[in-house]
């Protein structure tokens, strides 16, 4: 049987490292990504160099032109899987978890999607225009703080260099075009608004193409319509009607779009796509289209968390762990103990053996309110980070400066297609039938650095 790597096995690694027999020194996430020269900055402080702010267009609905970039700024996406590329997605990883576990157990009967990555990369944008008192709360939150910064200072990261590693991240799961990562980002800021180099900068770090406009809110419904049917328009159709209950005092409004499009890596035969039911709850019961394939997979029976686990590959390096709790386990119960060591615990114990596999076909999307998500998470971090104890005096000329709303917009399409032949070899044995007719759970992993992409719940297929 062909061996397997381990997922998350580099991250996990990473953190033992000083204890480990191999001649490498644990680096702690901090050195990492510090900045050239850095040095605990007083969080009083009275001088404030001052800021490199730039104008921002107006919207113009008829003018739908990503904002330009400068190339000298621009790092070659693609790169090799390094030290640093490894420990952000330990670090993206548990946070990520953290945030699905709070978001999942407030859409307990409902489809559940989140993205680590995207999610991240927010933070770490809103980050490059924090006050020094509240990027330490940010900091300390993206698992990136130093440690050993006394109470009355902080030493600061570069994210810009975290923003680029998340990119080269996602670079590494295209596959050509029918396996990519897509990542947009919007801002929209007050008509008379200067907003700062480095938070301009940081939208573009992370994402494929970014939209930066100045917006008159003064007639906050008029707003409201120029703004969505602007994201509407320049993400193709996928973002709709996103910002509701937009305010005359607006400073800024921020969303992103993570949209990952790609095909199972074996193909399910169409012929053998048929309605099934699938259980919703004990009293709920939906017909959906289910694909079936019979052949070679990977997957494990977790006796101890009563649940099967099956290896989907995605494309040469990204794949899916669908997790099916056993008949009469709540779903729930599985997600509210999830951490990183327990889905490399699963990958490790991954067997390959002859499935008769019958999956219901589903395309998720959904829009996360970041504010509400912390708030779920817990509300003084919401109130540090982005609620009433927040400053942004680094990301506006504008005193004082909120974000207002920031929304994650994540889609996740896959083809019923394959991207290699079918093969019409006919397997010895007798297959094992697992059926996944209700409630699951899935994450989307990037092999090679081992980032969790995606991580979701279906309860209802035919629900998007």
């Amino acid at each position: 049987m062909q061996r397997l790597r381990s997922p998350l096995l580099v991250l996990l690694l990473s953190c033992c490292l000083s204890g480990s027999k191999a001649n490498r020194v644990y680096v702690h996430p901090f050195h990492l990504f510090a900045a050239e020269n850095v040095s605990c900055e007083t969080l009083q402080t009275q001088t404030v160099k001052p800021l490199q702010t730039l104008h921002v267009a107006s919207l113009d609905v008829e003018v739908l032109t990503p904002d330009s970039r400068d190339s000298s700024k621009v790092d070659a996406h693609r790169q090799n899987i390094t030290e640093r590329t490894a420990v952000l997605a330990e670090l993206l990883n548990s946070l990520g978890l953290r945030m699905y576990q709070a978001l999942s157990s407030k859409q307990q009967s409902t489809n559940t999607l989140l993205s680590p990555v995207n999610t991240y990369g927010s933070l770490v944008t809103f980050y490059l225009g924090a006050s020094k008192k509240t990027a330490s709360s940010f900091q300390l939150l993206l698992g990136l703080s130093s440690e050993t910064d006394r109470e009355d200072c902080v030493s600061l990261v570069d994210g810009h260099m975290v923003l680029k590693t998340l990119q080269g991240i996602n670079s590494l799961v295209d596959d050509g075009p029918k396996d990519e990562i897509t990542t947009q980002v919007w801002a929209f800021t007050r008509q008379d608004a200067r907003l700062s180099e480095d938070f301009i900068q940081g939208t573009q770090d992370f994402s494929d193409t970014s939209f930066i406009r100045g917006v008159d809110f003064s007639k906050p419904q008029e707003a409201e319509q120029l703004v969505n049917s602007f994201v509407e328009k320049t993400s193709d159709g996928k973002v709709k009607n996103i910002f509701k209950d937009v305010n005359a005092s607006s400073n800024l409004l921020f969303i992103t779009s993570f949209n990952f499009q790609g095909n199972w890596r074996t193909a399910f035969q169409p012929e053998k796509t048929s309605l099934q039911e699938f259980h919703v709850d004990e009293t709920t019961t939906v017909m959906a289209p289910v694909m079936t394939h019979t052949g070679r997979y990977h997957y494990f029976n977790d006796k101890v968390r009563r649940c099967t686990v099956v290896k989907l590959s995605l494309s040469k390096r990204s794949y899916m762990l669908l997790v099916l709790p056993h008949e009469g386990t709540n779903l729930h119960d599985i997600e509210s103990k999830l951490l990183t060591d327990v889905i490399s615990g699963w990958y490790q114990n991954l067997q390959e053996g002859l499935l008769e596999l019958s999956l219901p076909k589903f395309s998720m999307s959904s829009a996360t309110d970041l504010r509400d998500l912390l708030t779920n998470m817990d509300p003084e971090i919401e109130a540090k980070l982005l609620g009433s104890q927040a400053e942004f005096s680094q990301l506006s000329n504008t005193k004082p400066f909120s974000i207002d709303k920031a929304i994650n917009k994540v889609l996740f399409e896959m083809s019923e297609e394959g991207t290699e032949p079918q093969d019409k070899k006919q397997e010895d044995g007798i297959p094992l039938k697992l059926s996944i007719n209700r409630p699951f759970f899935f994450s989307v992993i990037e092999g090679d650095s081992n980032s969790i992409l995606m991580l979701g719940k279906i309860t209802n297929p035919t629900l998007e």
